[in-house]
């Protein structure tokens, strides 16, 4: 081997390697195991489909199901999944708050990739801080948690302001800004994802476009809890589903 070529060895080998390293090691050295999608990463997704009884998903554990439902139908079904949903208190039951209930994170989406062949950091995940922001103002303003982010688990894009009809931009959480249940009175929540016929169900925008406070988690509350009720403000039903563990 000539001198040149030792010294190109010598640089370009260690050099990769640390990044490589560098990389790995600030990602929990976490890498997808193919390049199909979902990715072996995802810990986050929108549902690709409703329950379809518009508020009434059968409760916290409903929703719950149907997380892990469709995480099994890609093959993700060895995390336990969560819905992103608060429930707001009622006689001898306290709220929970949609915060609470999904882990510590980071998440990935369904089509994350972890490094490149030169070992740059590639589709950074969501922090819990990122989520919600540090304080309620933060959290109004908006998280990193954007369209390109919030993908179904088949790796599509939920359609939002500007693409083609249907608009589904509406992901019913039943929470505040700061990932917390309404306080008891008006109901946000569809008498706890039990009903489809009374109450409202507060949603956030996938898109975080449209009723001014850019807000993934909590930009409106429907005019119902029907299936009807939800399609005709910009929704369907879906939910955001995080992977506990």
């Amino acid at each position: 081997m000539t001198m040149k070529k030792i010294h190109k060895a010598l640089f370009v080998g260690p050099l990769a390697i640390l990044f490589v390293s560098k990389a790995a090691f600030a990602q929990g050295d976490l890498m997808p195991d193919s390049e199909d999608v979902p990715s072996s990463l995802m810990t986050f997704f929108v549902t690709s489909e409703p329950i379809g009884d518009g508020g009434n998903l059968g409760g916290l554990e409903g929703a719950d199901a149907h997380c892990q439902q469709l995480a099994a139908a890609v093959g993700a079904g060895d995390k336990t999944w969560r819905a992103y949903l608060s429930t707001q208190a009622r006689p001898g039951q306290p709220a929970v708050n949609a915060r609470d209930r999904i882990g510590d994170g980071p998440w990935y989406h369904s089509r994350a990739r972890l490094l490149d062949y030169l070992g740059r950091r590639l589709n950074r995940p969501i922090v819990k801080s990122q989520i919600h922001g540090d304080t309620l103002e933060e959290a109004r303003r908006g998280s990193n948690l954007t369209k390109e982010f919030a993908l179904t688990e088949k790796g599509d894009y939920v359609n939002g302001i500007g693409d083609p009809m249907p608009t589904q931009h509406d992901i019913l959480t039943g929470s505040t800004p700061d990932g917390r249940a309404f306080p008891p009175g008006e109901d946000r929540t569809c008498n706890n994802w039990t009903s489809n016929d009374e109450g409202a169900a507060q949603v956030g925008h996938s898109d975080r476009i449209g009723h001014g406070n850019l807000s993934w988690n909590s930009s409106h509350a429907t005019i119902g809890c029907s299936q009807e009720d939800l399609i005709s403000w910009g929704g369907v039903g879906f939910l955001y589903c995080f992977a506990e563990d």
